[in-house]
């Protein structure tokens, strides 16, 4: 494929886009024309090459928890797709309960700090309204629909580092608004079918979301120009649930 060709097509990054819900995210973007660098932490890993291979995306290496990690990535990625308007912060790491002081800042400096960070400066890039690239871009930050209230915040620093992230979301839909539309998807009990719906448990409906359900909603606010500051639940209706 030709440079030129590559440049035609809006350029998203996608961070975590080799593994999991990241690499259904990149698969579906690819799939829909997009230019999509694939984030790994890893550059020699066997998932971001076969996932390379298999649909075009671009992968970029950084650790994004780390000191610097989304500027460095920010940078190479800009280096590589100088027409980047795009990022999706899907990269996150879970664990159930409570963590060690040092565990607990490195969870919250890649699932808050970063996605925080790589929002800024792509706001304040195109804020300077360099030639070629649009008016507008778009962010998506990945959340989790199974954070609730602050007796989750109080009791797991991944469910803090969500709500963190969606606190921050809405913030940057505010001051970005002239750069950036700002919006998260927040899935639920996400599992890959083997085959057909996995059941959904408890869950309004009978099968819960997949892996490209949640994709399909990030591409749907990345192209949806008249939305901002919005979560869209991907949860087979459990939030319904709860709250009866």
């Amino acid at each position: 494929m030709s440079n030129q060709t590559l440049e035609s097509r809006p350029a998203v990054l996608v961070t975590g886009g080799t593994k999991r819900i990241g690499a259904a995210i990149t698969r579906r973007l690819a799939a829909a024309g997009w230019r999509v660098l694939a984030h790994t932490r890893d550059a020699a890993s066997e998932e971001a090459h076969a996932l390379a291979a298999s649909c075009g995306a671009e992968p970029v290496q950084a650790d994004l928890a780390v000191p610097g990690g989304a500027a460095a990535l920010f940078a190479a990625a800009v280096a590589v797709a100088p027409e980047l308007a795009f990022i999706v912060n899907s990269a996150a790491a879970f664990a159930p309960g409570p963590l060690p002081p040092g565990e607990s800042a490195r969870m919250a400096a890649l699932n808050t700090d970063a996605p925080e960070k790589l929002t800024s400066l792509l706001g304040l890039r195109l804020l300077e309204n360099p030639p070629g690239l649009p008016r507008r871009g778009a962010v998506v930050d990945l959340l989790d629909a199974a954070v609730r209230g602050a007796a989750d915040v109080q009791t797991s620093p991944y469910a803090a580092s969500k709500a963190a992230l969606a606190a921050s979301m809405r913030k940057s839909a505010g001051l970005f608004a002239d750069s950036l539309r700002v919006n998260a998807v927040a899935p639920g009990a996400v599992l890959p079918p083997p085959c057909g719906g996995v059941p959904g448990g408890d869950t309004l409906l009978p099968e819960r979301p997949s892996p490209d359900d949640v994709a399909y909603a990030v591409e749907f606010l990345l192209k949806a120009g008249g939305v901002t500051g919005q979560t869209i639940l991907v949860d087979s209706g459990r939030f319904i649930l709860d709250s009866l």
